[in-house]
């Protein structure tokens, strides 16, 4: 028993040893780790919590859509873009506030609000916030800024409708040469797609319109 007990008090003064040595830092680790954890689960309510208020000032918002109120329509969307950028609703409140502006003529409004989703949305919205907003600058005769949205590749879904977009721009700015490049990309890439036949055989008058290339 003797032996035992002697055996058991090295283990313990092994372990006080090493607790000297190395407890400061396993404490510091714990507790470094139980921060993490913290933060993490304070961050993912937090999130929720952002997701959960956005979705029911959108539905607010879609009320004021449906109900054709152009002011209460912008103040939500701006409360949805200043208050809850992160969240999908942000971009989609905007994209949806944008359409009432431009309907109403107020292109100056309209181009905020694209422009803002276009810089902060994600993935498609971003893409169909680009192509909205060309359109507008088109509209406005500035050319060079309407190519600039589309100049970077959008998601394959978006490709070939920027790539008409991107002819009708040069067709406005003279450039026949190479709006019937863009055009040609845009037939391209619709291929012989179902469903676009209507869309593709605009697309091949405009491309006729414009005659062969010299």
């Amino acid at each position: 028993m003797a032996h035992y007990d002697l055996e058991e008090q090295e283990q313990i003064d092994s372990l006080k040893t090493w607790w000297k040595m190395y407890g400061n830092l396993v404490t510091a680790v714990i507790a470094a780790a139980a921060l993490v954890m913290v933060g993490w689960q304070s961050w993912h309510w937090y999130r929720n919590q952002q997701a959960a208020q956005a979705a029911a000032l959108f539905a607010v918002l879609e009320q004021a859509v449906a109900a054709g109120d152009a002011q209460k329509i912008k103040t939500l969307a701006g409360q949805l873009t200043e208050q809850y950028a992160s969240t999908s609703q942000a971009a989609l409140g905007a994209l949806l506030a944008a359409r009432q502006s431009f309907a109403a003529g107020d292109l100056k409004t309209a181009r905020m609000q694209l422009a803002w989703v276009a810089e902060n949305g994600r993935d498609e919205m971003r893409d169909l916030a680009r192509f909205r907003l060309a359109n507008v600058l088109l509209d406005e005769k500035e050319f060079d800024e309407a190519l600039k949205q589309l100049a970077s590749a959008p998601a394959p879904a978006f490709a070939a409708r920027f790539q008409e977009l991107r002819g009708d721009v040069l067709v406005a700015q003279g450039n026949k040469p190479e709006a019937r490049t863009a055009y040609r990309a845009a037939l391209d890439l619709i291929g012989e797609s179902a469903g676009v036949g209507i869309g593709r055989e605009l697309l091949q008058q405009k491309l006729d319109s414009l005659g062969e290339a010299a």
